[in-house]
């Protein structure tokens, strides 16, 4: 357990503190938990995002670093986002006032719009976002995400975004690029699921995120075959493992809409199948776990060679992730693992 000391002597009180509570079990009543549970707040990660957001509770476009304009909501469910990811939740009042401010501009129907307000203008989201468009299940993803992170999942408010989000499912289990007068919408070939006709990767991806992190929706059906499809892809991507992560706690730039889940980070889809309930019974999981285990170095951490500042982040949750798929069970495959292209090179007729 040589990674035991190298992230007990990370400087960040949340990270030493995530480790004690998630990897180590120990109580809230634990002397070690509780005072690093009265350091947290003065993490630089914390006090640098808190000091950008706004009374109103919103983090103004373009505030968290590079990355797509997007909009106030956008930005704000990136910030809720970190904070839920560095331990925060919903009695913490900086967390309170960003989900009161995105769960404003919730539409009546659960979702959040496409096209919204930006400094009294109304703009579209135009950034990645293609004309025509009537739906894109990732204007709901991303503010159901952040509220979910930091545990608003049962809130009815986002019990009624997640039975939105449900209802643009499409009948194999996937989520479409989205509509345009009722028609689904293009498939680039990067975000294509080996199984699915119309299914985009980054939108059942962002999908099954949100579903991930409610303690019922969880095991679903829904989350199994959206799981399911994802496992599919038989694809291993070293220089993607963390990414999220690291996109997260912004070292990586949050580029994009539809393109935000472009890359294929199996550190995420590993983390997925803990949330899941997908065990190692799964041979596509045990080989996802290999490769991962084979990545780990000698120090018992994994390089983010990237971004080597958020290494001991990245060892950190795939060390959590590890612990939760060895413990899971009950779950069932269907989806072959399938070699994947993006593009894949048409043999010529002559």
């Amino acid at each position: 357990m040589t990674w035991l000391p190298l992230l007990l002597a990370d400087a960040s009180p949340c990270l030493r503190w995530l480790v004690l509570r998630e990897l180590f079990k120990l109580p809230d009543d634990n002397p070690e938990v509780r005072e690093l549970e009265n350091l947290r707040e003065s993490d630089p990660l914390v006090t640098e995002l808190l000091s950008m957001q706004q009374v109103d509770g919103a983090w103004k476009r373009g505030t968290l670093g590079a990355g797509r304009a997007g909009s106030h909501v956008h930005s704000t469910a990136l910030g809720l986002t970190r904070l839920g990811y560095l331990g925060f939740g919903a009695t913490f009042p900086p967390v309170q006032r960003a989900a009161e401010y995105l769960f404003a501009h919730q539409q009546t129907d659960g979702s959040w719009p496409l096209t919204v307000a930006v400094d009294g203008t109304l703009e579209q989201e135009n950034e990645g976002i293609p004309q025509g468009y009537d739906m894109i299940p990732l204007q709901t993803v991303f503010p159901l995400r952040a509220l979910a992170a930091c545990g608003y999942a049962t809130d009815p408010r986002c019990e009624r975004a997640y039975e939105w989000l449900l209802s643009q499912r499409l009948e194999d289990g996937a989520w479409p690029t989205g509509k345009a007068q009722g028609v689904n919408g293009r498939v680039a070939g990067y975000r294509r699921l080996p199984h699915s006709l119309w299914g985009c990767r980054s939108n059942t991806t962002g999908a099954l995120i949100c579903l991930a992190m409610h303690p019922e929706r969880r095991s679903s059906p829904p989350a199994r075959r959206a799981l399911d499809l994802l496992l599919g892809r038989e694809t291993r991507e070293r220089y993607a493992i963390g990414y999220e992560v690291a996109r997260i706690l912004g070292a990586e730039p949050a580029h994009g809409f539809l393109t935000f889940f472009a890359r294929f980070d199996l550190g995420l889809l590993l983390w997925l199948c803990g949330q899941v309930g997908a065990g190692t019974d799964d041979p596509r999981v045990s080989e996802l776990v290999s490769f991962i285990r084979l990545q780990q170095g000698q120090a018992g951490l994994w390089a983010y060679t990237a971004k080597p500042q958020v290494r001991r982040w990245v060892s950190f949750d795939l060390l959590r992730s590890l612990q939760s798929v060895d413990a899971a069970s009950e779950w069932l495959t269907f989806e072959p693992p399938s070699p994947f292209a993006a593009y894949p090179k048409r043999k010529k007729r002559f």
